[in-house]
């Protein structure tokens, strides 16, 4: 793609270098591929007779002849400056996608280097108990309410920047996100569960973060929050909305952190 966008630069460089307005003051114009100023004369190469003229300087309108030049010379180079930006831009992702682990799973963006996140298991805890939450399958329907909870009151990920950046790499097409946990004895909540009468429909309650969202390669995405996030407990998270098969990457935000200790990615 920069290499088409270069050649196409390079063709329209020789098209301008080729075809230059030679403006006459009575409103016409000689197409020249050069010319140049001799005393009272300007003598070019005219483009449609092939061959060497020559015309007087007073018939020529040199002042707009030169501007309508070094117009289409600037833009030309304006356009050389954003190929090559575009270019580095393209060159820079495909760098940036090439160091992320193909293996499904997110990746946290900690400078020039890249952690892994561990996956947290989870539970549905209802009145008669809990039971583990499988990714690959939705549990069977609950009755009432009930809460998805993970293991803990405090993640062991740690991320030290208010607004971290992670990669997720998706097996299947899934929604996904960022959302904060809600510590309550011995677990974090990940989102509650309402089973509605009758339809038995299964509203999902989360405590969404609002964040951007930038796709570098087909089921690969970079995100990161839209403002400073609190210091507290939250998860990136991937899941089918109604299915409660809810996949959770946890993490603290905490500023007094000194390293976060997730995986480092192969």
């Amino acid at each position: 793609m920069g290499f088409a966008r270069y050649l196409l630069f390079l063709l329209a460089v020789c098209a301008f270098a080729a075809n230059v307005k030679l403006y006459l003051k009575d409103g016409g114009y000689h197409l020249v591929r050069e010319y140049k100023v001799e005393e009272d004369r300007v003598r070019y190469y005219s483009l449609e007779r092939s061959d060497w003229e020559e015309i007087p300087l007073a018939l020529v309108d040199l002042k707009r002849t030169v501007t309508e030049t070094q117009q289409r010379q600037a833009a030309l180079e304006e356009e050389a400056k954003m190929i090559t930006a575009e270019d580095k831009a393209e060159r820079d992702s495909a760098n940036e996608v090439a160091k992320i682990p193909q293996t499904p799973g997110v990746y946290q963006a900690a400078g020039d280097k890249l952690q892994t996140l561990k996956q947290a298991e989870t539970e549905v805890h209802t009145k008669k108990g809990r039971s583990i939450l499988k990714a690959v399958a939705p549990i069977p329907i609950v009755s009432g309410k009930a809460t998805v909870e993970t293991k803990g009151e405090h993640s062991l990920q740690k991320v030290t920047s208010s607004r971290p950046e992670f990669y997720i790499s998706l097996a299947a097409e899934e929604r996904f996100g960022i959302i904060r946990l809600t510590p309550s004895k011995g677990v974090r909540i990940v989102e509650r569960l309402t089973t509605m009468p009758v339809t038995n429909e299964m509203i999902e309650e989360q405590d969404q973060v609002e964040i951007f969202r930038q796709q570098m390669d087909e089921g690969l995405y970079k995100i990161w929050p839209i403002k400073p996030i609190e210091p507290g407990e939250y998860a990136v998270i991937e899941y089918t909305d109604g299915k409660v098969n809810i996949q959770v990457w946890d993490f603290a935000y905490d500023p007094s952190a000194k390293t976060a200790p997730a995986t480092k990615s192969p």
